[in-house]
């Protein structure tokens, strides 16, 4: 048998471990869960990207662009959950797997706001036609979102935590808000506030969460000052 279930016995179709076998099990599990996480996380890139090179019509990057501009917003949100989520459900296990594993998401939330800036580009088809863009509400805050997005991702990893030390480090990492806001501005101002309703409704999950953290850190200072 494989080295992760030496101790394995099957009888009548039932997997039993035996001795140290839930140890390993949960050390193949922690091993190869983030590379089963990076292949979830990458399939709709690789699909629209496929979509888009082997797409005949021209129009296939600029239909790209909505929904990889979604899937950057949903996952910065899914990664900005992780903390209040503790919060609220501290006897669960889903919410502390999301903090274990939010950078995860946070790097792919980077990863579709560079391809959806680059499908924009793309779509453009110069700088010129880009720039001339630039003034516009919709345009300039995702920009710069995505500007704000580049150091919180060249600093997710392990190394930029020990180099920058924790306080450095979270206070960068809490410009995510900043790019959050920017990019509900971003969404909301799309086809003259056309955007509004569906951008609101996408990002209320963190709002009402991010208000609870709040309200819940008032009153643990309170206590304490009490």
């Amino acid at each position: 048998m494989a080295p992760f279930f030496k101790n394995f016995d099957g009888i009548d179709g039932v997997l039993r471990f035996k001795g140290n076998d839930f140890e390993e099990l949960n050390m193949f599990k922690k091993y190869l869960s983030p590379y089963y996480l990076w292949v979830l996380l990458s399939v709709p890139a690789i699909g629209l990207s496929i979509g888009v090179i082997t797409a005949e019509d021209g129009r296939a990057v600029h239909e790209a662009l909505h929904p990889t501009g979604e899937f950057a917003a949903r996952f910065t949100i899914i990664a900005m959950m992780a903390t209040p989520l503790v919060m609220l459900l501290p006897g669960w296990r889903g919410p502390r797997w999301l903090v274990r594993n939010r950078r995860y998401f946070g790097v792919a939330a980077f990863g579709y706001a560079l391809l959806h800036t680059l499908f924009y580009v793309i779509d453009r088809g110069s700088v010129d036609r880009v720039m001339s863009q630039i003034g516009e509400l919709y345009i300039w805050t995702g920009w710069v979102a995505f500007l704000i997005f580049i150091p919180l991702a060249l600093t997710s990893m392990d190394y930029a935590l020990r180099k920058m030390g924790p306080k450095r480090w979270k206070r960068l990492q809490r410009l995510t808000y900043i790019a959050a806001g920017l990019t509900v501005l971003h969404w909301a101002a799309l086809d003259d506030w056309g955007g509004l309703a569906p951008a609101l409704i996408q990002f209320s999950p963190i709002i009402a969460l991010s208000i609870y953290r709040v309200v819940q850190n008032m009153r643990q200072r309170s206590l304490r000052s009490a």
